[in-house]
């Protein structure tokens, strides 16, 4: 079910993080995340307080800073989005450097940021420290619905294929002289974009053809993923147990 080839995310090491079984890192980031989005955004200190949870537990996995800050560029979209909010809000305005901010943008800008890169941060830690069949199986062990299990799987596994082929259309291309210099060529680009959906779809077709000749009926043969003792579960419940606590002082304080 799982691919077995790792992902780039992925830093082998022997670690209290990475000995966790896969479904108990995962249920222990999505509570983390939870509480991250309940706490009130005008706590700044609790999101001082994630960040630090965080950096120990990237500690304790020997993740190092760069690695992660690199894969948090993943979200600059929504950073580019979070920074056009206090100028399009409206509401009370208030003046940064001559610039009339709304003042409701500017505490939306934040939630987004701070929520965002932590949730982000922390999806990133349990990729680095879990192989991605590790991952699959923690779903299968969480009751993940199998169908979606199964779609992950594939697009793991032919992710890599499609990226391949994308690139040898590219190569074909500068072969040729092609060179995207302007909209003249969009329609090039578009045309190649029609032809990768087309062989990805035929490609789909052939795999699966080929696994209902080999018996497939809708489910594929994996093994279960171990239960986790209690000790484990412990491990894993620390993080989200100490976010927790950060977010109810957040709302009492």
């Amino acid at each position: 079910m799982g691919a077995g080839h790792a992902h780039k995310l992925y830093r082998p090491a022997r670690s209290p993080v990475h000995a966790l079984p896969p479904h108990c890192k995962i249920a222990a980031v999505l509570c983390f995340v939870l509480a991250v989005v309940a706490t009130p955004r005008t706590a700044l200190w609790a999101f001082a307080l994630y960040a630090l949870l965080l950096a120990a537990v990237a500690a304790a996995a020997r993740v190092p800073a760069a690695f992660l800050l690199k894969r948090l560029l993943i979200e600059v979209p929504f950073v580019a989005f979070a920074v056009l909010m206090p100028f399009v809000a409206t509401g009370p305005r208030v003046h940064v450097l001559g610039l009339s901010l709304s003042e409701s943008g500017l505490w939306g800008a934040w939630n987004i940021l701070a929520k965002g890169t932590l949730g982000v941060a922390a999806s990133v830690l349990l990729a680095a420290t879990t192989e991605l069949r590790g991952l699959l199986l923690g779903l299968q062990r969480l009751r993940m619905p199998p169908l979606l299990v199964q779609i992950a799987s594939f697009m793991i596994r032919y992710g890599d294929v499609i990226a391949d082929e994308l690139r040898r259309m590219r190569i074909a291309r500068l072969s040729r002289g092609f060179e995207a210099r302007g909209v003249r060529h969009w329609g090039v680009l578009a045309k190649s974009a029609g032809a990768l959906f087309i062989r990805s779809y035929e490609r789909g077709e052939r795999v699966h053809l080929a696994m209902v000749s080999r018996g497939y009926t809708g489910t594929l043969p994996a093994p279960d993923a171990a239960a986790a003792t209690a000790a484990e579960w412990t491990r894993a419940a620390a993080l989200p147990a100490a976010a927790l606590a950060v977010c109810l002082l957040g709302w009492t304080l």
